[in-house]
């Protein structure tokens, strides 16, 4: 199966000039932890509560005053539309990220696809426990 017959193409954006209260705002609206930073369809990066704890709050910086651009996690990790379910969860597994941007092959953003939506898919028993084991691995790096 094709990404693009799972993934979520109802997706909310924030733009990099937008200020971190706006993004943290529109996490809460939509009961997310993390958001595409795009200008227009063009991804630019990934804002997650983390960044927003880490680079924002534990610095001190203003939410109002500080722009997305400024602690967004700009090496994101995004699969295109055409990919197997198979090739996006050993990713996600890979690089232990619970959602993926999803473009096309213009790279264009089109979808996100979550560690839930792989998890509900018609995969087999094997692939899910290998992807949610992959993910939940604790390496001691940061998550999106």
């Amino acid at each position: 199966m094709q990404i693009s017959q799972l993934m979520n193409k109802n997706v909310r954006i924030v733009r990099p000039d937008a200020n971190v209260r706006q993004a943290a705002q529109e996490m809460k609206a939509l009961d997310v932890g993390a958001l595409p930073v795009c200008d227009g369809q063009n991804l630019l990066g990934m804002v997650t509560d983390r960044d927003i704890a880490i680079r924002a709050v534990a610095e001190n910086k203003d939410a109002q005053n500080t722009k997305v651009s400024d602690i967004m996690s700009p090496e994101v990790i995004w699969c295109f539309d055409d990919a197997s379910t198979e090739e996006v969860a050993a990713k996600m597994a890979d690089h232990q990220v619970r959602r993926i941007p999803v473009v096309d092959r213009k790279k264009k953003l089109v979808g996100v696809v979550s560690l839930a939506d792989l998890a509900t898919s018609q995969q087999d028993a094997d692939t899910k426990a290998d992807t949610i084991e992959g993910v939940s691995e604790d390496s001691g790096r940061a998550r999106s």
